[in-house]
């Protein structure tokens, strides 16, 4: 079952039980999937599970920003609504990496490129990025490449 059925079934799901912060998430988060099929190519395309899961990061990362902005304005309700909404969304992305395989797979990159300083920490992001597949955000990464490269 790809990425897309899961949402359409989910979807359909939450019509029925009338979940509505579920179900506002879910058309949000299908009309953002079908807008980045249509900037990739035409109205016809459709997303691999790899894309299709980039845009679900995109939306997160939105979630936590504003959850951000809301708890620093003093909107309590705002943010906790947000957390609602990011919980969903989190339902959809792959496992998250643990620290031990992070630092596993992260030394094992630094090992195939053969990197022995900071300057050459830009080569071991790109084969890294195609490693984790989006398992583990880019702040986390960059930071713990950048302890091992010390």
């Amino acid at each position: 079952m790809t990425l897309e059925e899961r949402l359409d079934s989910d979807l359909k799901k939450a019509m029925r039980a009338r979940d509505s912060t579920k179900l506002g998430v879910l058309r949000m988060l299908k009309s953002a999937l079908k807008y980045a099929a249509i900037a990739k190519s035409g109205t016809e395309a459709e997303l691999s599970d790899a894309e299709a899961a980039h845009v679900i990061r995109k939306q997160v990362k939105q979630r936590q920003d504003s959850i951000e902005s809301f708890e620093k304005g003093g909107r309590a309700e705002l943010a906790s609504k947000e957390k609602e909404e990011l919980g969903v969304l989190n339902a959809y992305l792959p496992q998250a990496m643990s620290s031990d395989e992070l630092v596993k797979v992260v030394r094992e990159t630094i090992a195939e490129v053969g990197a022995t300083s900071k300057t050459q920490m830009s080569a071991v992001m790109k084969a890294l990025q195609a490693k984790v597949a989006g398992r583990v955000d880019g702040k986390t990464l960059s930071a713990e490449v950048q302890k091992q490269l010390q």
